[in-house]
């Protein structure tokens, strides 16, 4: 079976994008890889409408990506604030990839406006591509895809 003869309805990049392929989304993942937890901050950071964060920390939740911890500040009623789950910290990578494009190819006139080093020695961090036997830095030249057990024919109507 070729790729065109394979549905793409359940491709795993899709199901991916249905949970955080929205630009809001994956803003609210960055933030929250570098520390921001509450609401208003996030608000703040970012310039967005409080329902349209609401819906996104919802979903997100849901999804099993952010997870809730109550805190409650002197005096103020209690709240929540949102953390990455091991789920969500496995989107990590993804962020650093997007950074590492996005620095490529769509610079910020003024650098970088974050900075990703290896805290041990110093070095910028980049996301590399390896296959499971530890080859490292494979480019698409280096790599055979085709269809997997999962796939099925695409109706011929399609």
């Amino acid at each position: 079976m070729e790729w065109l003869e394979v549905s793409t309805e359940d491709c795993p990049v899709q199901r991916t994008l249905d949970v955080v392929g929205e630009k809001w989304s994956l803003l609210i993942l960055r933030d929250a890889v570098n520390g921001v937890r509450r609401f208003d901050e996030f608000r703040r950071h970012m310039g967005m409408s409080e329902a349209v964060l609401s819906d996104r920390l919802r979903k997100l939740t849901a999804a099993g990506i952010l997870t809730t911890v109550p805190y409650r500040e002197p005096g103020s009623r209690a709240r929540n604030e949102y953390r990455l789950t091991p789920k969500g910290w496995d989107l990590w990578p993804v962020l650093i990839a997007l950074r590492q494009w996005g620095q490529t190819h769509a610079p910020a006139p003024g650098g970088p406006v974050l900075d990703v080093r290896h805290t041990g020695c110093g070095a910028p961090v980049r996301v590399v591509v390896e296959c499971a036997a530890e080859h490292t830095e494979l480019t698409p030249r280096d790599v055979t895809a085709r269809p997997g057990a999962g796939a099925r024919r695409r109706n011929a109507e399609d």
